[in-house]
């Protein structure tokens, strides 16, 4: 399909640079087949079903924001997918200053050699000493905002805390699963009181979620692996949801994309662990998902495609037309919707 049916425009005052206080007052679109409701976050328990499953991803974000020098050269790296105990390949700004086999100085006594550059133009670093690289991270590195948060403020103390989940267990992503910033202890207790539950599964989110689809046709873009799992105990028990009657809901693209990537051609969902790159376009069959809770996406993405093949393009382009015209916030930081075809 033509990337450009995907488009739509956004005023620059609609980018949300600060989560809503407290989380679970954010704004949310309900689409619930062809109704439509304007709700707010803490709306969920009535909005769900007894029943209904919510899936959470566990995963926390790594400060993995790293600036640093190589020799005389200025360098920055956003780590996007590790590959090994000290290895991971990173988004390096300032790459043409880069060679193999350069060494950089990120500070803090953190320093990484670069061992390729990949096809994507990316860079496979190593970094060196005995240290887990996580303590490297924790010393040297940044929370990894958004660019278009990033490119209108600076990255402070309060990021630390607003960019991660209440879910947040599994260190590993370099961006967090935005859907589920929603969530407090309140209304999660909400939710078990009216007999609608949560399950967790894991996805190390990538900084390939940030990227722009540049290719004309979606045939002709790829998508960054991710590495995720679903163990045994949470894919039995998406699976007696469904068998039951009751729906499984995704809390994020992340969520959804890792569950569709352990369904099978019957919907049954299986454990998994490993990488996932899978697209998600109109025409795609749905197996393991009944509904999403989700942001608002940017125009000619990934994920505005990913929701357009679950409720079709013309209904998102409609809804997006009314949070635009209606003042919902956009983004990580923004407003939500509940998406339920």
């Amino acid at each position: 399909m033509r990337v450009d049916l995907f488009d739509f425009d956004l005023l620059p005052e609609r980018i949300a640079l600060r989560p809503a206080v407290p989380r679970d007052a954010a704004r949310l679109l309900l689409l619930d087949g062809d109704r439509s409701e304007d709700r707010i976050v803490r709306d969920l328990p009535n909005l769900l079903r007894p029943g209904d499953l919510l899936v959470f991803n566990d995963t926390r974000v790594i400060p993995a924001q790293l600036e640093g020098m190589r020799g005389e050269a200025r360098i920055g790296a956003t780590l996007h997918k590790r590959e090994g105990p000290r290895h991971w390949v990173a988004f390096v700004r300032n790459a043409k200053r880069l060679r193999p086999g350069d060494r950089i100085d990120f500070g803090a006594d953190v320093t990484a050699g670069a061992v390729e550059r990949r096809d994507d133009g990316s860079f496979l670093l190593v970094f060196e000493g005995e240290e887990p690289v996580e303590l490297l991270l924790e010393r040297a590195g940044r929370m990894p905002l958004p660019p278009y948060i990033a490119g209108k403020r600076a990255t402070d103390a309060q990021d630390l805390d607003d960019y991660q989940t209440m879910f947040a267990s599994e260190p590993g992503a370099v961006a967090a699963p935005t859907a589920a910033l929603h969530f407090t202890p309140g209304l999660l207790a909400a939710l078990e009181q009216a007999g609608i539950g949560h399950q967790t599964l894991t996805l190390h989110v990538g900084a390939g979620t940030f990227l722009p689809v540049k290719a004309e046709d979606t045939a002709d873009h790829r998508m960054h692996a991710e590495w995720g799992r679903i163990d045994a105990a949470t894919a039995a028990r998406l699976n007696t949801t469904r068998a039951a009657g009751n729906r499984v809901i995704a809390v994020g693209t992340t969520s959804l994309r890792l569950i569709e990537s352990a369904a099978d051609e019957q919907g049954i969902i299986q454990p998994f662990e490993g990488d996932t790159a899978i697209f998600i376009t109109p025409g795609y069959r749905f197996r393991g998902i009944d509904g999403l809770l989700t942001n608002f996406h940017l125009p000619r993405s990934t994920l505005f495609m990913l929701v357009s093949a679950l409720m079709g393009r013309e209904r998102m382009q409609e809804a997006y037309g009314h949070a635009i015209a209606t003042g919902y916030r956009f983004y990580s930081y923004g407003d939500a919707s509940l998406l339920l075809p």
